[in-house]
């Protein structure tokens, strides 16, 4: 594991965005709030945003957020997104689209089956063909990871036979993660942080 207590002098600073899933008010004690204070605190550019109508979103007011956003970062430095939940098939949906955003690094962290999303109010997040068997780019130039437990309720067949063929990217299944939330216990994690820093997906979530 890569000790995640200091950024290394060579790091340049990096532009980080971190996006949140649906229901969530970016609550005190959930380790998106907490990778936010680590990374800012270490001298990175940093967005933490509330994406609009959490409770009741839509795919088109949450992918112009995220342009926002992201035309908000400091040009010329590395950019890396972090998207938890329904996030993930946002991002997902956007690098499928007309003009992908361009980032380095892209974690997908608890990214739900489309399959449970479709027969949720939030279905229009799945609609269409997107979900049914392509391999979808995550946009991540330098590295990509999906990161998911083995116990995720919105994971019903499993991380791996979720994701593994849909994404470039390697998944990484974290035991008794749960949702990898605070109710599962991941409020301060280190191992996200170290990803965060520059450290690869197998060494950081080893």
């Amino acid at each position: 594991m890569t000790d995640a207590t200091t950024t290394p002098p060579s790091t340049p600073p990096t532009a980080y965005l971190i996006l949140h899933g649906w229901q969530n008010h970016r609550p005190e004690g959930h380790w998106q709030r907490w990778l936010a204070g680590e990374l800012g605190a270490r001298g990175h550019a940093v967005r933490y945003p509330q994406l609009p109508d959490a409770d009741d979103p839509t795919p088109a007011a949450w992918e112009a957020a995220v342009r926002r956003e992201l035309a908000a970062l400091p040009a010329g430095r590395p950019v890396t997104v972090l998207c938890h939940s329904l996030s993930c098939l946002l991002w997902l949906r956007l690098q499928a689209g007309d003009a992908p955003p361009r980032a380095d690094r892209v974690a997908l962290v608890a990214p739900p089956s489309p399959e449970l999303i479709a027969g949720q109010p939030i279905d229009a997040f799945v609609a269409g063909d997107l979900f049914d068997g392509r391999r979808l780019s995550t946009g991540g130039s330098a590295e990509a990871v999906v990161v998911a437990g083995d116990d995720d309720e919105w994971l019903p067949l499993g991380p791996v036979d979720t994701w593994e063929a849909r994404v470039d990217a390697p998944v990484v299944v974290v035991p008794r993660g749960g949702h990898l939330t605070p109710d599962s216990g991941y409020g301060e994690w280190p191992a996200v942080l170290a990803w965060a820093l520059g450290a690869p997906a197998a060494e950081a979530f080893g």
